[in-house]
């Protein structure tokens, strides 16, 4: 939607060629998925159900606060770990040629207030079909927000810094809240939607498990802990869902990347699609351990084009396809977690404004009349 379009020097033909190369690169990632790959996410997942074990371990004992401070920092790298690298990842469908019924889209379920049956409708068919489209992708300011200058602005956009910040720190909630499509179906006649209840009870059910688990239940094992242990659990939530809100806004909404109007993927081919991702994304530099505690959405851009690859292939899949940005002069919107925190939050606050009026520069012989 911006007046510059960073793709216009590129021919019909060329879109497809570079859909082309995409799809090779694609290809010969799954063609190659092996033992290597399989070790890998079952080593990931037994990691972090002893941590989260350990952890909770440790939180019997935290009205010592060595032990508050051991059990809590452990508890939330365990949710982060289940949350980014394997319940995301998994419920892409990533792992499913593994054939393995444990680890497998459709009997994963995990640690959030979203089922994820819901979430693979949202995310999986929705916003990784619709990315970046305004009115179509529900991730895109998750319908709270002002995501570019050519969109009306109104009064209530001078909360959206503040209504960004209250659901980074309930982020799981907001998701099973557009999940639902939450603000479209509140007026009564969608209410009451056989549909909509049946999914809202689904949400309910959800929430209420989690919120024993971690709420009820383990405090309580914890004894004389119990407060201690509470607040620890809602400090590993609340970490938990800052990190995955900062990691998904990094990759959506940094300062040079695009969004689309609806008009503009009508009758889209699949280089069309590819090419949408490639202006819709941005990544993340940084460590392998960065990398791996983002969910190796770090390489956002290589996730929004092949989402069912799986996540450790992503930084090999990335050389590949940063040439093919350099071969067709495309800009790839990278760099370090701060920068990109910061970039999406300026065009956050930028956007809760009213657009600036152009300067209307006087004739230079209004000025000199001016100056006389």
């Amino acid at each position: 939607m911006t007046a510059i379009d960073p793709t216009a020097h590129l021919t019909a033909e060329q879109i497809e060629e570079l859909g082309r190369e995409l799809d090779a690169i694609r290809d010969e990632v799954i063609a190659s998925r092996g033992e290597k790959d399989a070790a890998y996410i079952r080593k990931v997942i037994s990691a972090q159900r002893k941590l989260e074990l350990v952890s909770r371990g440790v939180l019997l004992f935290s009205i010592f606060p060595p032990a508050w401070l051991i059990g809590t920092a452990g508890l939330s790298v365990a949710k982060i770990m289940d949350n980014m690298e394997i319940g995301h990842n998994v419920l892409h469908g990533q792992w499913d040629w593994m054939r393995d019924p444990k680890i497998h889209s459709t009997t994963w379920e995990w640690d959030h207030v979203s089922p994820s049956d819901q979430w693979k409708h949202s995310h999986n068919e929705l916003h990784h079909t619709y990315t970046n489209v305004i009115g179509k992708d529900n991730d895109l300011g998750y319908g709270i927000m002002r995501v570019d200058e050519d969109q009306r602005w109104h009064p209530f956009h001078l909360g959206q810094p503040l209504w960004n910040f209250i659901n980074a720190c309930f982020f799981e909630y907001g998701i099973a809240a557009y999940d639902l499509e939450l603000g479209r179906n509140l007026h009564k006649r969608r209410r009451n939607n056989p549909e909509f209840r049946a999914r809202a009870k689904a949400v309910g059910r959800k929430i209420r498990k989690q919120v024993l688990k971690d709420y009820v239940i383990h405090p309580l094992l914890s004894g004389p802990s119990f407060l201690t242990t509470l607040a620890a659990t809602f400090t590993a939530n609340l970490v938990r869902n800052i990190w995955s809100h900062s990691v998904i806004m990094c990759g959506h909404f940094p300062e040079g990347v695009q969004v689309f109007e609806r008009r503009s993927i009508k009758g889209e081919t699949r280089g069309q699609w590819y090419l949408r991702q490639m202006m819709g994304s941005a990544n993340i530099s940084g460590s392998k351990a960065m990398h791996f505690m983002t969910g190796n959405l770090s390489h956002q851009i290589e996730h929004h084009l092949f989402p069912d690859l799986p996540s450790n292939r992503y930084a090999e899949v990335a050389v590949k396809v940063r040439a093919l940005f350099e071969k067709y002069e495309l800009e790839y919107v990278t760099g370090p977690l701060p920068k990109q925190v910061f970039s999406a939050w300026h065009k956050v606050f930028r956007l809760s404004l009213p657009n600036k009026k152009p300067k209307v520069k006087m004739p230079d012989r209004e000025q000199k009349l001016v100056a006389a």
